[in-house]
């Protein structure tokens, strides 16, 4: 297959940013190792920033192909360790990517798609009634945990790396979010509340008005918690 001038722009890129790093992604240094001139960089992407923005989707990519081949089974907790497991598994083995992808204040647009997935599974979870805290709280604490991880070990040596705090990280997060199963979330006043509210959400009641739906999301985010 014939590659595009701008998909030549943004492998190269790719090349250079596995092998030095953010910082050898100057746009000189681009243009050169895809054999065209700086001014086409310019006219295809904007600026630097738009370059970024290429290359970060290009990585996610892949992530999210693994994603989505990992599919759904029937418990969304078990689906959540796997889809944990994949995101360690890419940020270790493609670190220069994945800080580009998520070590940045910047949320790409790519970024989006898998912050989406996570929230699904979440969701589902809730769903059956085994999810103790608020839905966007349940992501945030996943995402923000699974990060926190990732950059740690990246930042050490591969040597000094404990490995195990992936799995164990994993556990205390999905044990601070889930309940063990879907009987004991049904006695689970909060688990209901969750529940409730990520049914509502998916099928709105037509006897109530947006406003009430707003206010009772409020009220059970306020139980739930």
């Amino acid at each position: 297959m014939t590659l595009t001038t701008k998909d030549r722009l943004v492998r190269a890129a790719a090349d250079l940013l596995v092998e030095g790093g953010r910082d050898a992604l100057s746009t000189r240094a681009v243009s050169a190792a895809a054999g065209v001139q700086a001014p086409t960089l310019y006219r295809l992407f904007g600026d630097k920033d738009g370059l970024l923005d290429a290359v970060a989707a290009y990585g996610f990519e892949s992530y999210l192909a693994g994603k989505h081949a990992l599919g759904e089974s029937d418990d969304p907790v078990e689906d959540l360790r796997r889809g944990w497991d994949l995101h360690l598994d890419f940020g270790l083995s493609q670190p220069a990517f994945y800080l580009l992808m998520y070590g940045e204040p910047r949320v790409r647009e790519a970024r989006k798609e898998a912050d989406g997935m996570l929230r699904r599974i979440v969701e589902r979870i809730a769903a059956a009634g085994r999810l103790r805290v608020p839905v966007e709280r349940a992501a945030q604490l996943v995402h923000a945990t699974g990060m926190g991880v990732i950059l740690s070990l990246i930042a050490s040596p591969p040597e000094q790396r404990d490995l195990d705090l992936i799995s164990a990280a994993r556990e205390h997060v999905i044990g601070t979010i889930t309940t063990d199963s879907a009987d004991d979330g049904a006695s689970d006043i909060p688990s209901r509340a969750v529940a409730l509210k990520a049914a509502l959400e998916k099928d709105p009641v037509d006897a109530l008005t947006p406003a009430e739906h707003a206010l009772l999301a409020e009220w059970l985010d306020r139980v739930a918690r």
